[in-house]
């Protein structure tokens, strides 16, 4: 009959993740009936994605949402915002001022999304101890490890960090889960039923996870500035701006799909697109004048040295 899944601290990220769920849950109640499957992709290109949650088995799927908030105000704003997606939106039970530990011990399965520096105090929180025992946290705080979660909760509740981005909202994120045991096979499904909903999903060693979030995480925000300067571009050469954003984003939404279903590596694309004394050649030697290659692959390095200190008490 599937189980609770309670969002504490439902943020930008939080809703970004809720979204992407109950959008594929709407999704699955509308398509014909996918038979079950126990066997998983391999890894690679073919890493876990919304195919998969359309075959996942009803008891892997969350039934009842649960999310919680600071204030009253947000609370009224998050309502609406579900409420908009539908029938299951509607039935998002959003919680403000103080409800994490009600929330916690209605759900199976917690999803804590606040911002790292609040992740202690929720833990923490008189009476979390025993709403979270012998139950699976899933956290998407940014900075904060493994190890200092499982201080935080009892022995026997199970500890997994995932890293989503903001595409989770629209299923088209790219998420980041650390590996489990394979006694755990049922925590997995559980964990890929809810990103793959959201997108794609990969499980990768704790110690990758700093530079997943500056990677994946901040990189919508990476892209989303050249995306910006791509269509300056065409509107100061007299392109309409609505006309310039179609075009530059459908270009980088379809050089992306050929790198990932393609297999082509970047410089094959960028060559593809290269002839002898041509207008692209010409651009590129203008983006590499601008050093815009190394300043990319430098944002990504200070991007990820700083996520490693997000979570980390300050001195």
């Amino acid at each position: 009959m599937g189980y609770t899944l309670a969002v504490l601290g439902c943020g930008t990220m939080g809703i970004a993740v809720l979204s992407g769920v109950l959008t594929s849950l709407e999704t699955r109640l509308r398509s014909p009936a996918h038979p079950s499957s126990d066997q998983e992709p391999a890894s690679g290109i073919s890493t876990p994605t919304a195919s998969m949650f359309l075959d996942a088995p009803e008891e892997t799927l969350p039934s009842r949402f649960i999310a919680t908030v600071g204030r009253e105000e947000t609370a009224r704003k998050l309502k609406k915002t579900f409420a908009a997606m539908g029938r299951l939106g509607e039935q998002v039970e959003v919680k403000a001022g103080g409800q994490n530990v009600w929330a916690a011990g209605e759900a199976d399965v917690i999803l804590v999304c606040s911002k790292p520096n609040v992740a202690k105090t929720i833990l923490l929180e008189e009476g979390m101890s025993e709403a979270v025992e012998g139950k699976l946290v899933i956290s998407i705080c940014a900075g904060v490890t493994i190890a200092q979660l499982r201080s935080w909760v009892p022995a026997s509740t199970k500890i997994v960090r995932a890293m989503p981005n903001t595409p989770c909202k629209i299923r088209e994120g790219m998420t980041v889960v650390s590996p489990l045991d394979p006694s755990d096979a049922h925590y997995r499904s559980l964990i890929l039923a809810i990103f793959t909903s959201c997108g794609r999903c990969r499980f990768l060693d704790e110690k990758h996870f700093d530079a997943c979030t500056a990677l994946a995480g901040s990189g919508p925000a990476f892209v989303a500035l050249v995306l910006e300067a791509m269509v300056d571009g065409g509107v100061m050469m007299g392109l309409p701006r609505a006309e310039a954003l179609e075009l530059a984003a459908q270009t980088l939404q379809g050089t992306g799909r050929m790198a990932l279903y393609a297999g082509l590596h970047p410089a094959q694309l960028k060559d593809s697109v290269t002839t002898p004394g041509g207008c692209t050649i010409a651009g590129l030697l203008t983006l590499e004048d601008g050093r815009v290659r190394s300043t990319m692959a430098r944002a990504i390095q200070v991007a990820t040295n700083h996520a490693a200190g997000l979570g980390q008490d300050k001195k």
